[in-house]
């Protein structure tokens, strides 16, 4: 079967201006289950507590408070894709796990979540939005970033690659770095504080 054409894409800080867009890609289900990309900010009682509208008013403020925790995919004009990212500190939980706890105290973003709407799936959205990611980063000052990535099981659903996957994560430029679970390696990408001129 062919694959369809790849669409054009624009890719955007995720502003409060473009907050209905954002709504729009998350549906009533805000992604998943509820979350609207407070999985990583939230104590697991407290999530599981405010998962839905809570949740979309939580993740709200943040939208609002800035700076922009994540990059809005659009293809053809159309919102399609989410990647979050942020300074790995926005993410506590992390912190907290025991596979994806801190490698060491270098200053690092985290790039934690990803959701691509169901028909602008397998069509390079993920990886044309971890290099926009990293470029991001770069911008802010980041001299790393890194990612916690499956390495997929055969027959494993779409949603269980909410963090994106390995193979993706390699045509990127990241390297693992760590595997604490046969599934989950740590990825990382060194970043040039600067651009250089050929770019």
């Amino acid at each position: 079967m062919k694959r369809p054409a790849r669409p054009a894409l624009e890719i955007y800080p995720l502003t409060p201006e473009r907050w209905s867009d954002l709504t729009q890609l998350f549906g009533e289900r805000g992604a998943c289950a509820g979350c609207w990309c407070m999985w990583w900010r939230l104590p697991r009682a407290q999530w599981m507590k405010q998962k839905g509208a809570a949740n979309k008013e939580g993740f709200r403020a943040v939208v609002q408070a800035g700076p922009p925790p994540g990059l809005l995919a659009y293809a053809d004009g159309e919102a399609a894709g989410w990647c979050a990212l942020a300074p790995r500190t926005d993410y506590p939980r992390l912190a907290n796990s025991r596979v994806l706890k801190p490698l060491d105290t270098k200053p690092v973003w985290s790039i934690s979540c990803f959701f691509v709407a169901r028909r602008f799936r397998r069509r390079g959205i993920s990886l044309a939005l971890l290099r926009a990611a990293a470029a991001y980063a770069r911008t802010q000052g980041a001299a790393l970033i890194e990612g916690y990535p499956y390495e997929p099981k055969s027959g494993w659903p779409d949603v269980f690659y909410y963090t994106g996957q390995a193979s993706t994560f390699r045509k990127a430029g990241f390297r693992e770095v760590a595997r604490r679970s046969p599934t989950r390696p740590i990825m990382r990408r060194a970043l040039r504080t600067r651009p250089s001129s050929a770019e």
